[in-house]
C-alpha cells in the first residue's frame, strides 16, 4: 500500500510501529487520527468511571491470499472461474488461529481484564468486553474526550491514537471504540444511552432525514405529469423511464409469465428509517410496469428492520422508493429481497447489514457507529429480539446506494469490511456500491484541507474518495445521462448517446488513499495515467498510480421518473445508477442459472478483461473541490469507468465464461 507524499501527511493512518510516548517502551502506537473530521469538536475529557464496550478485530488467517482466491474463481483466465466456495470453506480458511486469540486475551488478563470479562464471538474473529474508560485508557494508553457535531449536536466517544503491546500487534486488526467517527446512516435516540454510562451517538430532534448520508441521497428535481410523457422513446433526456433503460443498454425483460430460475432473487439495502411507500408501487407500476401492480419485496428484516409508515417525505421515502421502483420494474418477475436493516431506535449500519448476512462476521459492533442488539436501554418500541447474525443469506446481487467518505473512519476498519466483500465475491455474490454525486469531492461536496487534513466547503483542497466505492472487492457504479439530442426510438447503430452526469449530481471517481492497485484494474489504470495528460498533481489526488481507481462501470443517473408520497417526480444520482446495473446482472443469472451455469460472482474481473462489452463513455466531467474534476476518454477512466452495461454483450460474455471460454474482448 503507497501513498503520495501530501496524502501521507494528512490521511488516517495505520501507521508504523514506533515506542509509545504515552507508556512503556513494548507498546506501539496502533493507530493515530492525524485531524478531526470536518464539523466535530473535541470536547471535555470523558469520565474514567465511565462504562464503554471495546471490541478487538483479530487479525484473520490467510488474508494475504485472499486476492488469489477471489481471483481464481474470477478471472476469466482462471480454469477455476465459476467455481464458488461454499460458505464453510471460507470460514474455516480465513477464521484467526487459535495463537492470535491467545496472544491477545493473555496481553487482556495481563492489564487486569479477567477471564469472565472476555466474550470470543461465534465467529472467533472479535474479542468483546465491557470497560471503564479509565480500564480501556490504561489499556491501550489512549485518552477519550467527547465529540461534538457542530450541526446536529450529536455527541461522540473517540480518542485521536492509541498503543498495544509490539508483540501483540500482528494479531490485532484495530480496536473499537478508537478513531472512528459516526457516518450517521442511522438515526438514534439519545435519551436511553445516558442510563448505562455511554455518551450518546445521536442527539434527539435532529430530524430523520440524517438517516442517510447527503452525499448518497438522490437529489430531488421537479414534479412531473406523466400522463403526458410520450411512449416512443423521444423524450428520455429529460425523463428516464423503465423503457428508457431498456433501450439504452439493449435488453428487453421478462415477461410476466417468464420461468423463473431457482435462488436467483436481487438484494436490495436500506437502512431505516428510509422505507419505501406500497401505494407508491403500486402507482409506478400502474404506469410503467402493469403485471407487476400489487407486487412486494421479499422482506429480510434484519435487526428489527421495519418499513415504517409513520412519517413520509422525499428525505425518508426517496431512496427506497427509487431503489424498488426501478429494481423490482426492470427484473420481474424475478423476485426482489429488501434487507431492511435496523430499527427506530438503535438503527443500522454497514455491519449490521454484514452480520445479518455472515454469522462469522459477527461480534465488532460498536455502539457508536453500529446498532446494538438486542436493544440494552429498555426504550419502547426497540428491537428487543437477539442480533441477526448469520439470519439471511446473500442473494446473488446486491445493490447499496449509501456511502462514506473513505476519511470518515480509519484504514484498519474499511480494510476488514472490505475483505468481507471478498468473501461474498468468492461465495458468488455480486457487490455493487454506488460512487457517490459529488464528483471529485465527498459528501455534500466535502474536500480535504491539505495541510489540517480537515474537511473544507468543498471549493479546494483535496479530492475525497468514497468508501466503499473505493473496495477494489466490489462493483463501484458511476453516473451517465442521455444526451439531450437523443432519439432512442431511431438510434443509429454504433451510436454513444450517453456523457457523464453533468445534471443536479455529477459522477464520483478518483483514488483510493487507502486501497492498492488490484491487479485485474491495474492495465487499465496505468493506460490512463499514460495517456492522458492528468491536470492535477499529489496536490489534489493520490496520483502515485498505484492505489484503486473508481468507478468500474456506470449507468444512466439522471432524470429518474419516480412515484413518490402520492405523486410523480424526477430524481438524480447514482443511487438509482447501482440498482439498475444490478437488475441486468440478475437478468444475466437467470440466464446463466437456467442453464444450469454458475452465477457470475465478481464481476470486475471478467469486465476489465473484456471492456467492449461495455459502451464506453468519453464525454463529460465530475467536477469537485473547486476543479472541472476529471473527464471521461476513451477506455476505463474516473468518472465513469469502464462504461456503461451492454447487455447482449454481456450475456455473451458470461455464457462463454461458463462454458470454459469467450472469444470476445481484448484482454489483460
Amino acid at each position: 500500500m503507497r501513498f503520495s507524499p501530501s496524502i501521507v501527511a494528512l490521511a488516517i493512518l495505520v501507521t508504523s510501529a514506533v515506542a509509545s510516548p504515552i507508556s512503556r517502551s513494548d507498546f506501539v502506537i496502533h493507530e493515530k487520527r492525524h485531524s478531526v473530521p470536518r464539523l466535530w469538536t473535541r470536547g471535555e475529557k470523558l469520565d474514567s468511571s465511565v462504562v464503554i464496550p471495546v471490541r478487538i478485530a483479530l487479525t484473520q488467517s490467510n488474508l494475504e491470499s485472499g486476492y488469489q482466491f477471489l481471483e481464481d474463481v474470477s478471472h476469466p483466465s482462471s480454469k477455476n472461474y465459476g467455481k464458488h466456495w461454499t460458505p464453510k470453506e471460507v470460514i474455516d480458511k480465513f477464521k484467526p488461529s487459535r495463537e492470535t486469540v491467545t496472544a491477545v486475551r493473555t496481553w487482556l488478563e495481563e492489564e487486569g481484564i479477567s477471564r469472565s470479562r472476555i466474550r470470543l464471538s461465534p465467529g472467533r474473529n472479535w474479542l468483546e468486553f465491557n470497560a471503564t474508560v479509565g480500564e480501556a485508557e490504561r489499556l491501550l494508553r489512549a485518552e477519550y474526550h467527547v465529540y461534538e457535531h457542530d450541526q446536529s449536536g450529536q455527541p461522540h466517544v473517540a480518542c485521536t491514537e492509541y498503543s498495544v503491546p509490539a508483540h501483540v500487534r500482528r494479531h490485532i486488526d484495530f480496536v473499537t471504540p478508537t478513531l472512528h467517527f459516526d457516518a450517521k446512516i442511522k438515526p438514534r435516540d439519545a435519551n436511553r444511552l445516558p442510563r448505562r454510562g455511554v455518551v450518546p451517538a445521536v442527539k434527539p430532534g435532529t430530524g430523520h432525514d440524517i438517516g442517510l448520508t447527503d452525499g448518497w441521497k438522490p437529489k430531488l428535481g421537479q414534479d412531473v405529469n406523466v400522463q403526458s410523457l410520450k411512449p416512443n422513446l423521444t423524450a428520455c433526456a429529460t425523463a428516464t423511464t423503465l423503457d428508457c433503460l431498456r433501450a439504452l443498454y439493449k435488453f428487453k425483460g421478462f415477461r410476466d409469465g417468464h420461468k423463473l430460475a431457482k435462488g436467483n432473487s436481487y438484494g436490495i439495502v436500506e437502512y431505516t428509517p428510509q422505507a419505501y411507500v406500497p401505494s407508491d408501487l403500486d402507482e409506478f407500476m400502474t404506469k410503467f410496469r402493469p403485471g407487476a401492480v400489487g407486487v412486494r419485496p421479499i422482506l429480510d428484516s434484519i435487526d428489527g428492520g421495519v418499513v415504517q409508515q409513520e412519517s413520509k417525505s422525499f428525505g425518508l421515502n426517496g431512496e427506497s422508493d427509487l431503489d424498488l421502483e426501478y429494481a423490482i420494474g426492470l427484473v420481474y418477475p424475478q423476485p426482489v429481497t429488501l434487507y431492511q436493516v435496523g430499527d427506530l431506535v438503535e438503527g443500522a449500519s454497514f455491519n449490521n447489514f454484514l452480520d445479518g448476512i455472515d454469522g462469522t462476521y459477527c461480534g465488532g459492533d460498536d455502539p457508536t457507529q453500529d446498532g446494538v442488539y438486542p436493544d440494552p436501554y429498555n426504550v419502547t418500541g426497540a428491537y428487543e429480539g437477539p442480533e441477526d447474525c448469520g439470519t439471511f443469506a446473500p442473494t446473488k446481487v446486491i445493490s447499496t446506494s449509501y456511502g462514506y467518505n473513505e476519511a470518515d473512519l480509519t484504514p484498519a476498519y474499511e480494510m476488514r469490511q472490505c475483505n468481507e466483500y471478498m468473501k461474498l465475491g468468492m461465495m458468488g455474490v455480486t457487490v455493487l456500491y454506488s460512487s457517490g454525486d459529488y464528483g471529485v469531492a465527498g459528501n455534500s461536496g466535502q474536500c480535504i484541507d491539505p495541510t489540517t487534513g480537515a474537511y473544507n466547503n468543498g471549493t479546494s483542497g483535496l479530492f475525497n474518495p468514497g468508501f466503499p466505492a473505493t473496495c477494489p472487492y466490489v462493483t463501484a457504479v458511476g453516473a451517465t445521462q442521455t444526451k439531450a439530442n437523443a432519439n432512442l426510438a431511431h438510434l443509429p447503430a454504433g451510436t454513444q448517446p450517453e456523457t457523464a452526469c453533468e445534471t443536479v449530481i455529477y459522477s464520483g471517481g478518483g483514488f483510493s488513499n487507502v486501497f492498492p492497485l488490484p491487479a485485474y484494474q491495474a492495465p487499465a489504470v496505468t493506460s490512463w495515467f499514460k495517456n492522458n495528460n492528468v491536470p492535477y498533481g499529489a496536490d489534489r489526488f493520490n496520483n502515485s498510480g498505484t492505489t484503486r481507481g473508481f468507478p468500474d462501470v456506470a449507468a444512466n443517473g439522471a432524470n429518474y421518473v419516480i412515484a413518490i408520497d402520492g405523486k410523480f417526480s424526477l430524481v438524480f444520482g447514482t443511487s438509482a445508477s447501482s440498482p439498475t446495473f444490478g437488475s441486468i446482472i440478475t437478468l444475466i443469472n437467470d440466464k446463466l442459472l437456467s442453464a444450469g451455469k454458475p452465477t457470475v460472482g465478481f464481476i470486475n474481473p471478467a469486465l476489465y478483461a473484456h471492456p467492449d462489452v461495455l459502451n464506453d463513455v468519453v464525454e463529460g466531467g465530475n467536477r469537485g473541490c473547486g476543479t472541472p474534476g476529471f473527464t471521461a476518454v476513451k477506455g476505463w477512466d474516473p468518472v465513469t469507468g469502464l462504461g456503461t452495461p451492454d447487455y447482449g454483450k454481456m450475456l455473451k460474455m458470461f455464457e462463454g465464461l461458463a462454458h470454459g471460454g469467450y472469444g470476445g474482448g481484448y484482454g489483460n
